[in-house]
């Protein structure tokens, strides 16, 4: 399996319009959003530390240092939200089996 397969295009489509537009620091470019992204969807589906994200998601600490500026300010809930409108679905009923959510890698 393919650890790089992050969102399709027609996803990102929806999801990238959501995100705050990142300005960089200085001279630094803020770098890809995707990228970014798919990092941190990498991270919630693996359960690892972030230090063993892979290289082609960015730098780990990038990708760490951006994670709570979306998690903070409710970006990653609103992003949920939008896109449970968008599919029609009554997110009352969800709910997250702790068997299967791992709190560390190992």
């Amino acid at each position: 399996m393919d650890e790089t397969i992050g969102a399709t295009d027609a996803e990102w489509a929806l999801i990238g319009p959501l995100l705050p537009a990142e300005t960089g620091r200085g001279c630094r470019p803020a770098g890809d959003d995707r990228r970014f992204f798919d990092g941190m969807m990498w991270m919630t589906r693996t359960g690892a530390r972030w230090r063993h994200l892979p290289s082609y998601y960015g730098k780990w600490n990038c990708v760490f240092r951006r994670y709570p500026r979306w998690v903070e300010p409710g970006v990653l809930d609103a992003l949920l939200e939008t896109l449970a409108e968008l599919a029609g679905r009554d997110r009352s009923a969800d709910m997250i089996d702790s068997t299967v959510v791992r709190a560390r890698h190992c």
